[in-house]
């Protein structure tokens, strides 16, 4: 009589979000260690995407622009800068600033890695999206030679800029979709939020977009020297900006009455209030550096605005949805890119 063969063992609970059983012989990346570095890759991302903004403002406003004359070498038959008397720092200002796109790419192929290996459960459109900070920063650094070569003209500079806020966008995205559920993509809102959010973040983008152009107007060009800069007068550039400022805080209004009439998930209206916050500092600023004269500090935090108003748009469209599982037990579960109990 043959003995009757016994059932495979059911998974642990910890395992369940995971496509795979750990591999006895590599103990440490169990689950535990693996949401750790899924965290630190999916943050790191972000956090890069915003800040080679931030070292890209500073290339703008110390008049670096064209410290490296060439690229990749900063001179012709030299890689990395060398410090002289008529240079000065601005070579390793510019130099910095595209060092910091290997950071960028090293989080980029991390994320993927993770992506693909580890959150495959997550579905294929979460891996698609894994694809585009890589893709993003490999053309960033493209245009980035334009723009050295076309010596920092607006036209180039301006698309230069405007990829990091969209890439910052998506990476938060990926963030807030890493924590959220393993479930089918469903709406958490009402669809009338939907409908205000959608011309909410096309009327950021141009707001972003309008912004390039008064930088381009304006008296920070990227360099000391001689360099083409947009033909509109400055004034008029910056009131046309701010109609578009204007226009996003209605439709944010209105985005927030519906979220709160409706009675919509609190970690929608949450990120919602956090957008009006940063948009009225944003805003501040704006008219402190307008009325000043454009002093290169006040310059600085209202690009740190500018790196923070795209994410900020991103986090609250991907509130709007979730990915929890409709059934109450995955509903109630707490957060966790994956799990991490012991």
């Amino acid at each position: 009589m043959s003995r009757p063969v016994a059932a495979a063992p059911r998974a642990p609970e910890r395992y369940r979000s995971l496509s795979t059983l750990p591999d006895p012989r590599l103990p440490s990346w169990g689950p535990q260690r693996r949401a750790r570095v899924a965290a630190v890759v999916f943050w790191g991302n972000l956090l890069s995407q915003i800040g080679i903004i931030l070292s890209g403002a500073a290339v703008r406003l110390t008049g670096s622009g064209l410290g490296c004359s060439t690229w990749p070498n900063c001179e012709p038959g030299q890689f990395t800068p060398v410090l002289t008397m008529e240079a000065g720092i601005h070579p390793f200002v510019e130099f910095g600033n595209r060092s910091l796109t290997g950071v960028l790419t090293v989080f980029a192929v991390a994320l993927l890695l993770v992506s693909w290996r580890w959150l495959g459960h997550k579905g294929a459109g979460f891996r698609r999206l894994a694809w585009v900070p890589l893709i993003g920063t490999a053309v960033q650094a493209i245009v980035g030679m334009v723009v050295v070569f076309a010596d920092l003209h607006p036209g180039i500079v301006s698309p230069h800029f405007l990829i990091s806020p969209l890439l910052a966008a998506v990476s938060m995205v990926l963030l807030v979709r890493l924590y959220d559920g393993d479930g089918a993509t469903r709406l958490a809102v009402p669809v009338r939020a939907l409908q205000v959010f959608v011309p909410l973040a096309a009327v950021g983008f141009v707001v972003l977009l309008l912004g390039t152009i008064v930088t381009g107007t304006g008296p920070h060009s990227g360099d000391d020297g001689e360099v083409t800069r947009i033909a509109l007068n400055p004034m008029l550039a910056s009131r046309i900006h701010a109609l578009a400022v204007y226009l996003f805080c209605a439709l944010l209004a209105v985005l927030l009455i519906v979220l709160h009439r409706s009675g919509a998930r609190r970690k929608a209206i949450v990120a919602a209030w956090w957008l009006v916050a940063l948009t009225l500092v944003q805003g501040m600023i704006g008219y402190i550096q307008y009325f000043l004269g454009l002093p290169e500090l006040v310059v600085f935090l209202h690009l740190i605005g500018a790196a923070l108003f795209g994410a900020g748009i991103a986090w609250v469209g991907a509130r709007l949805f979730t990915w929890q599982e409709t059934h109450p037990a995955a509903v109630t579960a707490p957060d966790a890119p994956l799990s991490t109990e012991a």
